[in-house]
């Protein structure tokens, strides 16, 4: 792709610039730690990797972080896997996340909306009660530090409860999703042993009410770890035996009271997607997320107590565990539980507006969705307050950037963002003093050492190459769930270059600073040694009325050649005649290259995604290379198994 002088999409004016709070970090940083004072972000991002220690000292003086006891020094060991940050201090995550409710406890701290789209707030002193109550309930129970905590819940104020008073504890939070299946909950929580287990009896979704108590029972059976259940009528059901009612333990006018644990005392349990094998069970620590999210959430999102922050998300994707450290920052946080598109396409835009939203969240491939459905969402909606859109769990497309640039308001920061579970934070995004130009996030993230590699571990610029993090992050996971030697925390990402983490995504670093992700490396398209990215080839395919969705797998055969289908799911009416092949093939020929025609367009009644909505490429070429089902791919981890069938089935004809 050319990175050859393009116009900014938006550039922020400079009066934002000067309010932005990275700005006036900068500022600061430059009187106390040495900092530049000129040079904008590029040189603050410069200063902050080649500075670590000194860069991240000053965010936990910037943001107040207090710790209980005095760490020795910032980095004690730099190694990675294995860094070791601040160690001898001691704080907790929970205590700093209720903290702003002091100055204004009578302001909403979280903004509950259902399907009806109504918000009902809930207040900084009220949630601080609540998680007072339950933490003294959790002791009661004989919940200590170190003991897993787990939560089958929706995006509600309860699971944002649960979790503050499992941190304020010193336990160790992990949710999953109700619309999860019991035995993919169970190939999550299994390999954590929860002692107590946080339930709803169903949920709400589409219109309808999925009732969840029959899984619950088995998630109960199969999970002998367990002490109590504690159960929500989300449906207005009775307790089952045995359990214990969410209201008996959250009404007692309770100070919380925050055990002081060590900076790297694990915090959350997340798992990796799980496709072709139990998840990975990642561990972050108290101090890493709390570091990593206020540098994220307070810098780079410019979130404060003036602001309300909404992204669509549910309890099994990191994206919520960053929604909720949104009250690290003072800020407002929204939680929507629905479908994102009940009644209409439109849902989201309409809770943006209904809560105030300034920063809103969502998918690349919701805009897209909006942008084809015909969505006109400053038409229909005062988005006045959003001052920020942003997109991930896919590259947002060139498209996606121009439409919420022409559909929302031209003065829009859009902030495309990508990063994993894996460090549950962003490794390249959104600044605020910074422009954006389409199809690119705008830069890597303060204190992230991003660059693009060759395979020799040659750095790249305006070439595509491996995303890879050659310093260590607070956030990096303090270690895997049953990974007693460290071997799978290891070949999870530092097999290819040792002491540097490779992600497994393609990308770009611009020559203008910014980056552009191609996609999953480890299913790269490679015809004749040229590595190309699925996400172009899915950008360009969907542009066209007729495609719904497409998946693009490439294939390397026995005989040394390389065979590579395109999928496509037909948007209803469609036919996949001569015309439309031509026009598929025209439309990749002249947009990427002759390179990224694929050999067959094959229609297919659907692409399989992960659970968290990511189109699965991996699996499928492992079918495709004639891998049993039962080894290609853990089923429990699949949003339609059946649809996968329908790739197996392919797989076996043309053997």
């Amino acid at each position: 792709m050319s990175t050859a002088n393009p116009q900014p999409l938006w550039q922020p004016d400079p009066e934002r610039i000067a309010r932005a709070r990275i700005t006036q970090f900068q500022a600061w940083a430059a009187e106390q730690h040495g900092a530049p004072a000129e040079g904008g972000y590029p040189a603050l991002h410069r200063w902050s990797v080649d500075h670590l220690d000194t860069f991240w000292k000053a965010v936990t003086e910037w943001f107040d972080v207090r710790f209980s006891t005095p760490y020795a020094r910032v980095l004690g060991d730099r190694s990675m896997p294995g860094a070791q940050w601040f160690p001898g201090a001691t704080l907790n995550y929970a205590e700093h996340a209720l903290r702003a409710g002091a100055d204004r406890p009578d302001q909403p701290a979280l903004l509950y909306v259902d399907e009806t789209h109504e918000p009902r707030p809930v207040t900084w002193s009220e949630l601080r009660r609540q998680v007072g109550s339950l933490t003294s309930e959790l002791r009661a129970l004989g919940v200590r530090p170190g003991d897993r905590v787990s939560g089958y819940l929706p995006n509600i104020t309860q699971a944002v409860v649960a979790l503050l008073a499992t941190a304020a504890v010193g336990a160790v939070w992990t949710s999953c999703a109700p619309d999860f299946g019991a035995r993919s909950v169970l190939d999550r929580f299994q390999q954590v042993e929860p002692v107590v287990l946080f339930t709803v009896d169903g949920y709400r979704y589409g219109g309808k009410e999925h009732d969840r108590r029959e899984i619950v029972a088995e998630l109960r059976r199969e999970l002998p770890t367990l002490r109590a259940v504690v159960h929500i009528p989300l449906l207005g059901t009775e307790a089952p035996e045995g359990a214990l009612e969410w209201s008996a333990l959250t009404s007692a006018d309770a100070e919380p009271v925050f055990e002081q644990v060590p900076f790297d005392h694990p915090l959350w349990v997340l798992y990796s997607s799980g496709t072709t094998g139990l998840p990975k069970a990642i561990v972050q620590s108290q101090g890493g997320i709390l570091v990593e999210h206020l540098k994220q959430l307070g810098l780079h999102c410019d979130l404060g107590p003036e602001d309300r922050f909404f992204w669509y998300t549910s309890t099994g994707w990191m994206m919520w565990n960053f929604l909720v450290s949104g009250l690290l920052t003072g800020t407002t946080v929204v939680l929507y539980d629905g479908s994102p598109g009940y009644p209409d396409t439109g849902a989201q835009w309409r809770v943006a507006e209904r809560t105030g939203a300034t920063l809103y969240g969502t998918s690349a491939a919701y805009v897209m969705a909006c942008r084809k459905a015909g969505v006109h969402p400053s038409r229909d909606f005062d988005l006045s307050r959003v001052q920020c859109v942003a997109t991930t769990g896919s590259p947002l497309p060139p498209d996606g950037f121009r439409w919420l640039h022409d559909e929302v308001r031209e003065d829009l920061w859009i902030a495309s963002v990508s990063g994993g579970t894996d460090v549950c934070s962003c490794f390249a995004g959104a600044v605020p003093t910074l422009p954006v130009y389409t199809g690119e996030l705008q830069a890597p993230g303060l204190g992230t050492d991003l660059q693009s590699w060759d395979p020799a571990g040659k750095p790249l610029v305006d070439e595509v190459g491996e995303l890879v993090v050659t310093n260590p992050m607070p956030s990096m996971p303090i270690h895997f769930w049953n990974d007693p030697d460290g071997s799978r925390y290891h070949d999870s990402y530092f097999d290819t270059y040792p002491g540097v983490w490779r992600h497994g995504d393609w990308i770009t670093l611009t020559s203008r600073g910014s980056v552009v992700i191609h996609g999953r490396s480890d299913s790269t398209l490679n015809r004749q040694g040229v590595r190309m990215g699925s996400a172009d080839i899915y950008e360009v395919v969907e542009r066209l009325p007729e495609i719904k969705e497409s998946l693009v797998i490439g294939v390397e055969q026995s005989d040394g050649g390389y065979w590579m289908p395109l999928f496509v799911q037909l948007a209803p009416g469609a036919v996949l005649d001569e015309a439309l092949l031509n026009r598929i093939k025209q439309a990749i020929r002249e947009q990427l290259s002759p390179r990224h025609v694929p050999d067959e367009v094959i229609e297919v009644p659907g692409v399989p995604h992960t659970l968290t909505g990511k189109r699965i490429e991996v699996p499928v070429k492992r079918l495709l290379q004639g891998t049993p089902l039962e080894k290609a791919v853990n089923p429990g981890s699949i949003d339609n198994l059946d649809l996968l069938r329908h790739y197996e089935e392919l797989a076996r004809k043309r053997a």
